[in-house]
């Protein structure tokens, strides 16, 4: 790695919702620049106003608050190297291209759509692709070919133009990339891309170039599908004599199943999210979120780092401070990332594992406020810590804990076919007695007696439990049952035996 300080910087375009694996690589750059002592800059390139999305900036900026990557610059934090939105500094980019200009290295070209289609389909009729090139500029409409006083006079009169880069002929560029390795181009291969646009505003190309310049960007981390990009950056760090930023190019994100790279449209289509934070667009559809989906960010971020990055080691289970310690680009992938929804979950369940029972009692009693639901704080904490283990969200809770604040209203059937027979009912009614006779109802002491009698009267274990559970609950499911009981209490106890000796039918 180089020796120059550590500045790195996520550049999103705000043309919509910000894909998770968008969000990847800007978790990248920000454990690269914290291990390094670096900083992390969020840049909005709007250079293209056609593909514009309101909202879509605004909804950025959510995102990684929820998932708590905190950039040093951007926006909303200022900074030094501002503005930090490329629509604020389009009058920089001007004498950048006719710094190109003056110094050959770029030139006009005033080529209408209509002749550029025109040549594109002559070309495709002879089996040919048509590029505008080192090998035919001298033969179309730009300065190289009519002179540069010729151009000058075309664009005072008004004449639209664009200005392309000029990519030299026939040499060999050696680049390195820090995922990929050495790579190796012959810039004939090469076409001249426009830097500036018709209507004034640079290209991402020229727009990029020159930020990352002017904002001493020392790393460029960004996704694989930029990598076809990386000659001409390196030839206009090269043609403006500027020292070039090193690059890693990181692997796609892939369906969960199938061929291509994880899309836009795929959470929706296969039931999964694909964005960190729900996206409503203008005709007010919804796309699923991980954060309305229930899950924790910092569960959220730990699954994404392990997409396309390899500790080394069996560990899977990261904080934020471990993956600032552990990461390093040379582990990171070259072959493409597998999405896998479930082990998505699977994370989220071992960070509920994690999480202070008190904490997720406050998210959980916002559910209870919205059922009506009357609670003790201190027991639902408790209660979290009964159930937690069998749910993957928050949301799960419920389904996992209802019968703590609700008693049956009807017994699952399966269950009572199963588990209610003939006998039953009369067993059941002694247990009453046993329930009624104790004073202590802490759920090691009605463990203690309600096992006893159950051995000195020889009864089944299992039948009596499996009875007493669905006599409780409802169903044949719930956490250890002398800890449900402690918490419903005896009273609630005893009344959902009797309902139950009197409303289970066979």
């Amino acid at each position: 790695m180089s020796e120059r300080t550590v500045r790195v910087r996520f550049a999103p375009s705000p043309t919509g919702p910000l894909h998770i694996g968008g969000v990847r690589t800007a978790l990248y750059n920000y454990l690269f620049a914290r291990k390094h002592g670096g900083k992390m800059i969020l840049r909005i390139e709007d250079t293209d106003q056609t593909r514009f999305v309101k909202g879509a900036e605004e909804y950025i900026m959510d995102a990684f608050d929820w998932c708590g990557i905190d950039f040093d610059e951007s926006l909303v934090k200022g900074g030094d190297y501002g503005p930090y939105r490329q629509s604020d500094r389009k009058e920089l980019y001007a004498k950048y291209a006719q710094q190109l200009i003056d110094n050959n290295k770029a030139y006009y070209a005033f080529d209408s759509p209509e002749e550029l289609n025109e040549l594109r389909a002559k070309s495709e009729s002879e089996g040919g692709v048509f590029t505008y090139s080192s090998a035919n500029r001298d033969d179309l409409n730009n300065s190289e070919n009519i002179g540069i006083d010729a151009a000058k006079a075309k664009i005072e009169s008004g004449e639209p133009f664009v200005i392309r880069f000029k990519m030299p002929k026939n040499q060999e560029l050696a680049m390195t990339d820090i995922v990929r390795g050495d790579v190796l181009v012959n810039t004939s291969t090469l076409d001249d891309k426009i830097l500036f646009k018709s209507d004034g505003m640079p290209t991402y190309h020229m727009a990029n170039i020159v930020d990352d310049h002017l904002m001493e960007i020392s790393h460029v981390i960004r996704g694989e599908e930029w990598l076809p990009s990386m000659p001409l950056h390196i030839m206009l760090y090269k043609a403006f004599e500027w020292e070039a930023p090193e690059f890693a190019h990181l692997p796609l994100l892939l369906k969960p199943k199938g061929n291509g790279k994880l899309s836009k449209r795929d959470g929706d289509k296969l039931g999964f999210p694909v964005f960190p934070t729900q996206w409503v667009n203008a005709e007010g559809e919804k796309s699923m979120g991980y954060r309305e989906e229930g899950y924790f960010p910092q569960a959220f971020l730990n699954m994404l780092a392990l997409l396309g990055w390899n500790p080394g080691t069996e560990q899977e289970i990261f904080t934020m401070d471990d993956l600032i310690q552990s990461f390093s680009l040379e582990r990171v992938n070259k072959s493409g990332a597998r999405f896998d929804p479930e082990k998505a979950k699977w994370f989220n369940h071992q960070y509920m594992l994690e999480t202070n029972n008190a904490d997720i009692a406050e998210e959980y009693s916002l559910i209870l406020d919205k059922k009506n639901i009357n609670y003790d704080k201190e027991l639902l904490v408790k209660i979290i810590g009964l159930v937690k283990e069998r749910a993957n969200f928050v949301n799960d809770l419920w389904e996992q804990s209802y019968f703590f604040f609700e008693a049956p209203t009807e017994y699952d059937a399966k269950t009572v076919k199963k588990r209610w027979k003939e006998h039953t009912p009369a067993m059941m009614q002694d247990l009453l007695e046993v329930i009624k006779s104790i004073d202590d109802f802490s759920s090691a002491n009605t463990e203690k007696l309600i096992k006893a009698w159950i051995e000195e009267k020889e009864l089944s274990m299992g039948q009596v439990m499996n009875a007493f559970r669905l006599s409780i609950v409802g169903a044949g499911k719930g956490p250890h049952m002398f800890d449900i009981i402690e918490i419903i209490g005896k009273q609630e106890t005893l009344n959902r035996i009797s309902k139950a000796i009197d409303t289970i039918k066979r």
